[in-house]
């Protein structure tokens, strides 16, 4: 490859071409162009635009909503059961000394379920067999004399 200048045909660059100079010239060229592109998309907020990943402060603010509305459900719930225990009161339904805020909120505390802890023969079938393994492959240490 020779680059002249038109005017005076003088030489101004000359470069001795093959395929294999050609070939490793373009592979770089790929290499870093994708490079260059991978790193535009990955550390900028360019990547917000890829379907299905979105920002850190957008899961950082609906991880936080997240919370709000399970607090203003349970405020909720014990601010609806205060105002028909009051309703209730007022109807003549109940007596105004059961009135009493801690028993009314505590009663519509959801219980916990109740959950077994116990292992199960599999499982315990499972641990026989796998100490029964360790024990086979422990190597035995030498017994020490006194």
């Amino acid at each position: 490859m020779v680059i002249l200048n038109e005017d005076t045909f003088e030489e101004i660059f000359s470069l001795k071409l093959n395929l294999m100079n050609v070939f490793i010239v373009a592979s770089i060229g790929a290499i870093l162009l994708i490079s260059i592109t991978t790193f535009i998309i990955a550390f900028t907020p360019l990547r917000e635009f890829i379907p299905g990943y979105s920002s850190s402060k957008l899961k950082r603010d609906a991880t936080e909503l997240a919370l709000k509305s399970d607090s203003l459900t349970v405020a909720l719930k014990k601010n609806e059961a205060y105002i028909l225990s009051i309703q209730k009161v007022l109807n003549g339904q109940l007596e105004y000394a059961k009135f009493n805020k801690d028993s009314i909120l505590s009663s519509i505390e959801e219980p916990m379920p109740k959950v077994k802890l116990s292992a199960s023969e599999e499982e315990l079938e499972l641990r026989d067999q796998v100490t029964k393994e360790e024990k086979k492959y422990l190597p035995t240490s030498p017994k020490k004399k006194k």
